[in-house]
């Protein structure tokens, strides 16, 4: 399992009003924008992404996302593959890609 400290920042959107944006905002982009030829199919699939989509949502109220193995390297897939480069210019951006693909496997406590 991983966990995933969220950080959030205030951007101002294209009618200038400030919104905040996160690492949640990210992977909520990188996979709405994937190819239609490229997404994954199946119901394997499609509770992957309802696993996904919750794990958003509590990460929303928790600042901490939380993530099964094979959930977690699903996301980190597709983040080698598909963030935009441009995006690195952006600090916050860049520290939020770089906390998920660098975060530890959450150790189990040991048994006294």
């Amino acid at each position: 399992m991983r966990k995933i400290k969220i950080k959030k920042w205030t951007v101002k959107n294209k009618d200038g009003q400030d919104t905040q944006e996160s690492l949640v905002t990210i992977l909520s982009v990188l996979l709405a924008n994937k190819d239609p030829k490229e997404m994954p199919r199946g119901l394997d699939n499609f509770r992957l992404y309802g696993r996904l989509s919750k794990a958003f949502t509590k990460a929303e109220k928790t600042d901490i996302l939380t993530l099964e193995e094979t959930d977690y390297k699903f996301l980190k897939d597709i983040i080698e593959k598909d963030v935009i480069a441009l995006w690195g210019i952006n600090d916050n951006m860049a520290e939020a890609v770089e906390a998920f693909v660098n975060a530890e496997i959450e150790k189990p406590e040991e048994q006294k």
